[in-house]
């Protein structure tokens, strides 16, 4: 036999392998949401919106206690700020101070 006659099965061309099937997107996967975080100047502060970064990796059942401990610290940053004395100012006032213990 010669080259002109050779049957279909001889001219195919080997096929590449399939590739694997992509794995299905999850909206559910833990994604990160890629907002960029302005440093603030504070250490404290910008500690603890750093990490606000934990939660990118975390499924959405777990922000809450992300979110809570950055409040929490956030919070208590601004608290911080009203005892504290400025130049030229007295320390606290003695005495019991209000309680914000009480505000969620």
């Amino acid at each position: 036999m010669s080259d002109e006659t050779a049957g279909p099965a001889d001219q195919e061309q080997a096929s590449p392998p399939p590739e694997p099937p992509s794995p299905a997107h999850d909206p559910a996967a833990p994604a990160p949401i890629g907002i960029e975080r302005v440093p603030t100047g504070d250490p404290e502060v910008d500690g603890k919106l750093a990490r606000l970064g934990d939660a990118d990796h975390l499924p959405a059942d777990g922000h809450l206690d992300v979110y809570e401990d950055v409040h929490r610290g956030l919070r208590d940053a601004l608290t911080a700020l009203d005892v504290r004395p400025g130049p030229g100012q007295a320390g606290p006032r003695p005495g019991p101070s209000p309680s914000y213990d009480h505000r969620s």
